[in-house]
């Protein structure tokens, strides 16, 4: 399973619900398992500690997938939306 080679990263995303600013929002949606993890991946280790990624993903596995990483990674989920049609997960790096 390949990840999606269309998948983009915006600096300038909207605030998520909790009022946190994404520092990236990484756009998925169309990217299949792992992808969309592995764009999360990407995405953290071109972080800094305490910045804030959101992922927005309509692979219905991100939805557990994702959140099992951040817990094992050592990171914080901040929020799980369902919106139209992708979910918006939403990490911030600790570490």
């Amino acid at each position: 399973m390949s990840e999606n080679p269309s998948a983009t990263v915006d600096a300038t995303a909207p605030a998520t619900a909790d009022g946190s600013a994404p520092a990236r929002l990484i756009d998925a949606r169309g990217s299949f398992c792992p992808g969309p993890l592995m764009e999360l991946i990407r995405g953290i280790r071109e972080a800094q500690v305490g910045d804030v990624l959101a992922v927005r993903s309509t692979d219905k596995g991100s939805k557990t997938d994702i959140p099992m990483w951040v817990a094992k990674a050592g990171h914080r989920l901040v929020s799980v939306e369902a919106l139209d049609g992708y979910d918006e997960i939403t990490i911030q790096k600790k570490r």
